[in-house]
């Protein structure tokens, strides 16, 4: 029997030296800044996809499957629109502000595209829309023009943006959870909106509290203890 010879090949993991995590939202400074540089160059496919990042709160892989049909109906943009989420296979509903409308329509006035084409077409051949690598890149692109920090930004950052900025002015976590289209607030607490704006608390717990209450007693029972006084 010949001897199986196995090769080990040991792979450098892929976070090696990288900053991974929640990803920092855009100030509002930031937004304007990012808006003005990119209609100064006249850039308006990314003027379309920055606004209607920041407006609809989209997943990248959401985003980039968008199509005209989505957010234009009658030949004119309208002022909402429903995306069903692929993750979650549950639709989510957001609004387009006036200056988002002027961008997407004037991209695809530009573009000359139908009701049925991708809203964000690929420029390589074999792909009918952008992918979500492109899309990192085209953001790795606006970080760069402001001179931020790199690692601290992503396509998670344009979803969080507008939720992070109505959290702060409302504090309904719940409005914010149905925004996003999340589908438990429970998993979500403190994780996604709320960590980087309120200090962490633990939700409370009375079944836990009373369960310990009992083992106490129970604990000072058999050991003819007497509860402390504070």
């Amino acid at each position: 029997m010949e001897n199986a010879h196995c090769t080990m090949i040991s792979r450098e993991p892929w976070n090696k030296g990288k900053l991974v995590g929640q990803k920092s939202p855009f100030k509002l400074k930031e937004i304007w800044a990012i808006r003005v540089r990119l209609q100064l160059a006249n850039r308006r496919r990314e003027l379309a996809l920055f606004n209607l990042a920041i407006d609809s709160k989209l997943r990248a892989c959401d985003l980039v499957r968008l199509r005209v049909r989505d957010v234009c109906h009658a030949g004119g943009m309208a002022s909402r629109a429903i995306v069903l989420q692929q993750k979650t296979q549950r639709p989510v509903q957001f609004e387009i502000t006036e200056p988002t409308r002027d961008a997407v329509g004037a991209w695809i006035g530009h573009a000359g595209l139908t009701s049925e084409s991708s809203l964000f077409p690929s420029r390589l051949h074999g792909s009918v829309h952008l992918s979500t690598r492109q899309y990192a890149r085209i953001v790795d692109s606006w970080v760069r023009l402001l001179g931020l920090e790199k690692a601290s930004y992503g396509t998670h950052t344009l979803r969080r943006t507008k939720a992070t900025l109505i959290y702060r002015r409302t504090k309904n976590l719940r409005a914010v959870q149905l925004l996003l289209g999340h589908t438990k607030l429970r998993v979500r607490f403190g994780t996604s909106v709320s960590r980087s704006m309120t200090p962490w608390k633990w939700p409370s717990r009375p079944k836990y509290r009373e369960r310990a209450a009992r083992a106490g007693r129970r604990q000072r029972a058999l050991t003819g203890q007497k509860r402390p006084v504070i």
